[in-house]
């Protein structure tokens, strides 16, 4: 990338943050864990070609239209993790994280971050700690249109694209975990404790760059949860659905799964709705879908072991 554009990147964020900082101080890396052994964390794509979203027709697509940043749903992924810092009450966690000041910190943050690196696009992992202490890691991400991150709808099953529909870039195999896993506030909100989806991903033979998810379902009453990194979508009586998701942790009500970044983002714009799916209803061969904060939108496809 032009290195030209990431050093005024990161200076108007810089300019920005000095009248936004509340008394904060900026940024703080540390790799070390708290007392809690566990922290808060976030995955979202770095991708300079977000920033042609404002100077494009995707109206739609929210903080990237009305922000020109190449960190996608960055304003969603802040709140998240700030709904999980009040969850525990972590103040300086809620400190570092809430207001405009929140988000022009993890804007430099990553922006510091990427620095030097080839320009391509990245998924970064931001931690933050009960200190209020960040971290920052990335890694190689694959090339995304901006169709597939911001879709207009998802297709009805057996439609081919359109120019106005999404496009099946990929297909990936969905399978159904063998096991089952209990609801808890880990797997509500997004933290470093991910026992439970590495176990199912391993019963599932999954490798790093297999274009492969498994479904998790819960141990209570044998619904999806959510996938062991993604927010899966099934057609239901001629709509697309995502398990249900409260808004704060509830021991009882919704599947049990995770309040992702992108699924926030499709159901606000009536893409897909919340219904509870058995996993008994599942069929082999069903095409459905899949989003992260990173990938955006992927077509996936049932497989029945």
């Amino acid at each position: 990338m032009d290195h030209t554009d990431l050093e005024r990147q990161v200076a108007a964020a810089l300019t920005v943050n000095k009248y936004h900082r509340m008394n904060q101080d900026m940024p703080t890396v540390s790799p070390k864990m708290p007392e809690t052994d566990f922290q808060i964390f976030t995955s979202l794509r770095y991708d300079q070609a977000l920033c042609e979203v404002p100077e494009s027709e995707l109206r739609f697509a929210g903080w990237n239209y009305q922000n020109k940043s190449p960190l996608y749903m960055l304003d969603f992924h802040r709140d998240r993790m700030l709904r999980a810092a009040k969850h525990w009450k972590w103040t300086k966690a809620i400190d570092v994280l809430k207001g405009e000041s929140g988000l022009q910190r993890l804007t430099v943050l990553v922006l510091e971050h990427v620095k030097g690196k080839d320009g391509g696009p990245l998924r970064v992992r931001i931690t933050v700690s009960q200190e209020g202490e960040f971290g920052c890691e990335s890694w190689p991400a694959p090339k995304k249109s901006l169709q597939n991150l911001f879709p207009k709808q998802l297709p009805t099953p057996g439609v081919h694209d359109g120019a106005e529909v999404i496009s099946k870039e990929e297909v990936y195999e969905v399978v159904i975990d063998g096991g089952r896993t209990a609801r808890s506030e880990y797997t509500h909100f997004k933290t470093t404790r991910r026992a439970m989806y590495d176990v199912a991903r391993q019963r599932a033979g999954i490798k790093p760059g297999d274009l492969k998810e498994v479904l998790i379902v819960n141990q209570d009453n044998g619904c999806i949860m959510e996938g062991s990194t993604c927010t899966p979508y099934f057609w239901r009586s001629g709509r697309w659905v995502t398990p249900p998701v409260p808004s704060q942790f509830d021991s009882e009500e919704g599947s049990g799964g995770n309040d992702g970044t992108s699924r926030r983002w499709a159901l606000a714009r009536g893409i897909v709705v919340e219904e509870q799916v058995k996993v008994e209803s599942l069929v082999d061969g069903e095409e459905c879908w899949m989003s992260t904060g990173v990938r955006g939108f992927m077509c996936g496809r049932v497989k029945l072991l």
